[in-house]
């Protein structure tokens, strides 16, 4: 199948594209990374050849238990083998329930390698939903992790479920021939996975093999790795973010990747050091964290960590600065969506704090206004994106297929780019306040707050009044052991923001109410208030 965007790209039989780029991109300092498609068994075989010995996955919760690029690509072939006994057949769909262990990823390059699609639910998030979400997916074959309950999970699917805890010969036997068929193309279906939702149904969100990687590529690009890295991830494998930041990179270049199943303040000082990690991602919870809890100065000293990133939620540059100050550590604020991939990111080579960074590479990125027209560099509109990066689709709760191949995907989020390219994330256009007829942005408010120095946490949203529609209220964590009283932080707001915009209540609070993946829940802070 061939998907165009308008002009920009045209993916060919061999599963190379045409990207036609406008403007005058800065480019990177390392050398231009091939478009050129190659399937996880040419990879898998290049690692082999090239570093057999090298560790390829360390599971920092399993001890520092590791598999190099050799083992992996022997195992790979083995859990293709395995599926084929079993069944499932190239281009079928496959589950996988797990928290985030060596054997979930090696079961995940061994179904890309041979062929098949992986479908990895968040369990936590999505456990009340997970059998509607599994109905609609409608696997081939479900594989679960003996940790959790698989039976209570899959009940009543009419497909297969396989327990798994380590992958030995007693799960896998041994093939008589190491060679099994079958490999991924870039047209194949890849992936099908869960937007976050708690409090909603969520959505299920399906990509090809050529969306992803156009997507690694575009990591690379603003990161720089190259195969003698050692990356941390310890978000789930679930979201797109993940995959996208560190698995796609990692399995392109054949680095180390150390993995856990949760970020822990404790031990990251500790993985860093003893592992000699040189770049971590990162999200504004754990930014923060590190801010406002630091550890003694000593104890800050990261000489191998050059790079952290910050996504989901937009970082205000004093948070950056400091954070930068801090640790020594350089810091790229990074922008996607769980439909476009990527759609802006800062580079290693060219950001600016307080922004999102430039569009990224592969896509067709777009700011427009309230009519669908282009709106010129300083103007706020909403951000939109297509072309060959995005998503083929989405798959509702109740099985019902929407075909996203060809659209331009609506953000839902205002921004604004700079005469340099650079682009401004100013809010979401629900969280928009309006009071008396005029937008207002919630987040230009969020940042003058958090700028204050014991501020821990700040959001404002708007509330019903009778004369102007909304008016304007803000939530505020104050830091451990500070007071700080309303008054203050009204004449606060009033030296950088116009009248009409200081918000006309503070109230206080332990903590904001967040998604899993750090986002405020200002729906959330709105029911707060009306309760």
């Amino acid at each position: 199948r061939v998907r165009r965007g308008k002009g920009l790209a045209v993916e060919r039989r061999d599963g190379t594209r045409t990207i036609a780029e406008g403007g005058k991109p800065e480019m990177p300092s390392q050398p231009e990374l091939s478009l050129r498609f190659r399937p996880v068994r040419s990879l898998l075989d290049e690692w082999r050849r090239r570093d057999a010995d090298k560790p390829a996955i360390v599971d920092l919760d399993q001890e520092g238990r590791s598999i190099s690029w050799g083992n992996l690509a022997a195992e790979a072939d083995r859990v293709g083998h395995f599926l084929a006994n079993r069944g499932v057949k190239p281009g079928d769909k496959v589950a996988l329930l797990s928290d985030e262990t060596i054997e979930k990823l090696i079961l995940w390059i061994g179904i890309w390698r041979y062929g098949a699609a992986v479908c990895p639910l968040n369990v936590e998030m999505n456990e009340a939903h997970l059998a509607e979400i599994l109905r609609s997916i409608a696997p081939s074959l479900v594989l679960w992790h003996d940790e959790l309950d698989g039976e209570k999970l899959t009940r009543g699917l009419d497909a297969p479920a396989i327990r798994f805890s380590r992958l030995d010969d007693r799960f896998f036997p041994a093939p008589d021939d190491g060679a099994i068929a079958g490999e991924n193309g870039p047209g194949d279906l890849a992936c099908i996975f869960c937007t976050s939702g708690t409090t909603s149904r969520p959505k299920s969100v399906v990509y090809n093999h050529m969306s992803y990687w156009l997507s690694g590529l575009s990591t690379l690009d603003m990161l720089g790795l190259t195969e003698d890295d050692r990356t941390l991830e310890y978000r789930s494998f679930g979201w797109n973010s993940a995959q996208i930041l560190s698995l796609m990179p990692w399995l392109q270049v054949g680095l180390t990747m150390h993995i856990a199943r949760r970020f822990s303040r404790s031990r990251f000082f500790g993985w860093i050091r003893e592992r000699g990690i040189t770049f971590s991602a990162g999200v504004p919870t754990v930014v923060n964290m590190l801010l406002n809890d630091p550890p003694p100065e000593e104890e800050r000293d990261l000489p191998t960590l050059r790079l952290m990133t910050c996504s989901t939620a937009p970082l205000s540059p004093d948070q950056w600065r400091k954070f930068e100050s801090m640790y020594g550590v350089k810091l790229l604020q990074l922008y996607g969506m769980s439909e476009a991939g990527w759609i802006c990111g800062n580079r290693h080579y060219r950001r600016r704090m307080g922004t999102v960074g430039p569009p990224a590479r592969h896509q067709e990125f777009q700011i427009v206004d309230g009519d669908g027209a282009p709106c010129p560099p300083g103007t706020e509109g909403e951000i939109t994106v297509g072309g060959p990066q995005t998503c083929l689709g989405r798959l509702s709760p109740e099985g019902v297929y929407e075909d996203l191949s060809d659209a331009r995907i609506r953000t839902g989020d205002l921004g604004v780019m700079d005469d340099d390219g650079f682009v401004t994330v100013t809010g979401r256009t629900k969280d928009l306040i309006i009071r008396g007829g005029v937008n207002i942005a919630p987040l230009e408010i969020d940042n003058v707050l958090l700028e204050h120095p014991k501020v821990r946490e700040a959001a404002a949203v708007g509330v019903p009044d009778r004369i102007y529609g909304e008016e304007i209220v803000a939530y505020v964590a104050v830091k451990p052991g500070e007071t700080l009283p309303e008054q203050e932080l009204q004449t606060w707001c009033g030296r950088s923001l116009p009248e009409f915009k200081v918000p006309k209540r503070f109230l206080f609070i332990d903590e904001l109410p967040k998604s899993d993946r750090g986002k405020v829940l200002r729906d959330d802070l709105k029911r707060l208030y009306e309760s």
